[in-house]
């Protein structure tokens, strides 16, 4: 099965990144990213599926009462999506605003880029 851009996008942040259950999550990795893809945060990069899949597990484990939510459509063009959210605890204000890039290659995300552009305090 080969993903838009913008398909993978929406993959990426809601069946994977908001997705409590780990084995639901490897499975939606292994099907959304290339094996030796590159994820880039502001303060480090995760090289492959399986650093990948700690570094969600990670994230939730840290925030497990919070969830992502898409912040408009998810866009693209060529082989690169956007897609933007929001993070932060169920049935409140988002604390966290951001988005990610992503560039793809036969149907699969290869590079990730995480931008956050707005964190507030909890209220």
């Amino acid at each position: 099965m080969t993903s838009s851009p913008a398909a993978l996008m929406r993959r990426n942040l809601l069946d994977v990144f908001n997705e409590p259950d780990p084995a639901r999550r490897a499975a939606a990795i292994a099907e959304t990213y290339a094996e030796d893809v590159v994820w880039h945060e502001s303060d480090r990069t995760v090289h492959g599926r399986k650093d990948l899949e700690r570094r969600a597990g990670d994230l939730r484990a840290e925030k497990p009462d919070w969830v992502f939510h898409p912040a408009g459509t998810a866009a693209e063009l060529d082989d690169i999506g956007h897609l933007g959210f929001q993070y932060g605890p169920i049935d409140q204000p988002p604390v966290v605003r951001g988005m990610d890039i992503a560039r793809t290659r036969d149907g699969v995300i290869v590079e990730l880029y995480t931008i956050v552009t707005e964190i507030r305090q909890p209220s």
